[in-house]
């Protein structure tokens, strides 16, 4: 008795308990992907810890990613075992043989107590589907599984691209699969023996004498069962609670008013707000979460900060690339409209965060991936015009890669201003920064090849000449390797992932194996 009742149900008690566990992280996970704050779930709770420890924190959506994973793999096999499960049960109860598993299937009859089955197939003509959908377990099971497979559908990088309002509005779904996981095993369909019947009846003394229950020479009688209490609950109330005040304090956060002081539109269909709020403290490379009222109530989405802790204002630079941003910036040049009232919560942090504590950084941004890296440029800027003695950078490497020429106009007056810094400080080595255009034609080419000679790059007005094409990264790490062969180089990427497979494998193969010499550490943006 005790060996079927394991058989039957361990892996379906086994794959719960894993699915329970999953789903805990799950939450957690969610937490710190979902807009964590940078007084909860981010990394600034580990300030005080080693940078390698905080550093993990930067990986919260790859995390996020991998428990959802893990929650399907665990979730596809609980399913399966619990089809197999009702296959044994259904032939157990068609079973005429007297075995185990045929009088334990009709437990509830011989003792006249519904409540004593171990075996949900009631009668032999009772389905899987009637099991299913006329149980706690079976409705709640079909629900959340249905939850689960549109939050994961939905989740398909094409979608979330493409039609990012259908990835948003289905991954809320959450709740109703929180909510169903919650009273799945309400119902009891998963049954144990009850302590009293272990007491009269226990498995490994009675099994082999299911004959005799309840003879007067024998110590056994027919054993009772009872729905095992639902766990699941359990998983999901502690950070079900923290995901509720942290939702409370965003929304108080977030209804904080936001003042917009200057609107600024650049070339490329890129918006520039300027805005100021009460209480608002910001560190370099930070991002904030934006919300337009007038376009939705429910959308939020994220944008790096392109002003500098030292400003007394905060900016974001937006580059229309779907609906939300489209109709966005169309509300901002509507002259004759009022301007649209924004709802700002943040800041959160990033890895950019960590960009003043290497010696040397490389900061790589492609397109509108510029924004974190020119909050941090203006930083150095403040720095240096207030001779801050606590900077430990000694030189920065900034590469900006556009496809088209226009796009260096968001940030070329920025770096006008930290040329002409750096020469007056006597500091020219200490930003050394290459612009990289992809989407060129001949023509330009031969117009910026004629005017080679001036002072000036006939693109961007800067003193350094734009290059044609995308970088040679193996020629720019070993340059970089061999000017500081005994340097942490930190590098920093806020673009595509192709591109941050191709520095990471560089980081790996320019470090030295010596562990006093020159290491590269790869950091890159994740939204």
């Amino acid at each position: 008795m005790g060996n079927w009742v394991v058989n039957y149900w361990f892996s379906v008690l086994f794959l719960a308990t894993w699915l329970g566990l999953n789903v805990f992280l799950f939450v957690h996970a969610f937490l710190s992907y979902e807009k964590a704050d940078k007084y909860f779930y981010t990394r600034e709770i580990l300030g005080f810890c080693r940078h390698a420890l905080r550093k993990q924190l930067d990986h919260n959506l790859a995390f996020h990613k991998l428990v959802a994973y893990m929650i399907c793999l665990h979730t596809a096999i609980h399913i399966i075992a619990h089809l197999f499960n009702f296959e044994h049960y259904s032939r157990s109860r068609w079973a005429t043989d007297g075995s185990l598993a045929s009088i334990l299937s009709t437990l509830s009859q011989q003792e006249r107590d519904e409540d004593s089955w171990i075996n949900p197939s009631q009668s032999p003509n009772m389905t899987v589907e009637y099991v299913t959908f006329t149980s706690i377990a079976g409705v709640t099971g079909v629900i959340i599984t249905i939850a689960l497979v549109l939050i994961m559908t939905s989740a398909m990088e094409f979608i979330r691209r493409s039609y990012f309002e259908v990835f948003w509005y289905t991954h809320h779904i959450f709740i109703i699969y929180f909510i169903g996981l919650g009273i799945h095993g309400i119902g009891g369909i998963v049954r144990g023996q009850t302590e009293e019947s272990l007491n009269e009846s226990h498995p490994h003394r009675c099994a082999e004498f299911l004959e005799q229950w309840d003879d007067h020479d024998s110590h056994c009688k027919h054993p009772r069962f009872e729905g095992l209490p639902a766990e699941s609950w359990k998983w999901i109330l502690a950070p079900g609670i923290l995901y509720i005040f942290e939702r409370i304090l965003r929304f108080y956060r977030s209804k904080q008013k936001v003042v917009i002081t200057k609107v600024v539109m650049h070339p490329s269909k890129v918006l520039e707000l300027q805005m100021s709020k009460h209480g608002f403290i910001m560190e370099v490379g930070q991002y904030i979460f934006v919300n337009c009222p007038s376009i939705s109530y429910l959308e939020w989405h994220p944008f790096t900060l392109t002003s500098a802790p030292e400003e007394d204002f905060f900016s974001i630079h937006i580059r229309a690339v779907g609906d939300w941003t489209e109709n966005l910036i169309r509300a901002f040049e509507q002259q004759h409209s009022p301007i649209p009232r924004i709802e700002v919560d943040g800041p959160f942090g990033t890895v950019s965060e960590d960009v003043f504590q290497y010696e040397v950084a490389v900061l790589v941004g492609a397109g509108i991936g510029v924004t974190p890296f020119a909050s941090i440029l203006k930083s150095i800027w403040y720095k240096f015009r207030h001779a801050d003695h606590n900077l430990k950078t000694q030189t920065i490497y900034f590469f900006w890669i556009c496809r088209e020429t226009g796009a260096f106009a968001w940030f070329s007056d920025l770096l006008a201003s930290l040329e002409h810094e750096m020469e007056e400080l006597g500091k020219v080595d200490f930003l050394n920064y290459r612009l990289f255009l992809t989407g060129w034609d001949t023509n330009i080419a031969g117009h910026a090849a004629l005017n080679f000679d001036k002072a000036t790059d006939i693109l961007t007005g800067l003193k350094q000449k734009t290059s044609f094409g995308r970088p040679m990264w193996d020629n720019e790490f070993s340059t970089i390797a061999n000017a500081h062969p005994k340097s942490v180089v930190g590098v920093f990427l806020c673009g595509p992932q192709t591109l941050a497979k191709s520095l990471s494998k560089r980081c790996h193969q320019y470090s030295s194996l010596d562990p006093r010499k020159v290491q590269f550490y790869f950091n890159k943006e994740d939204f």
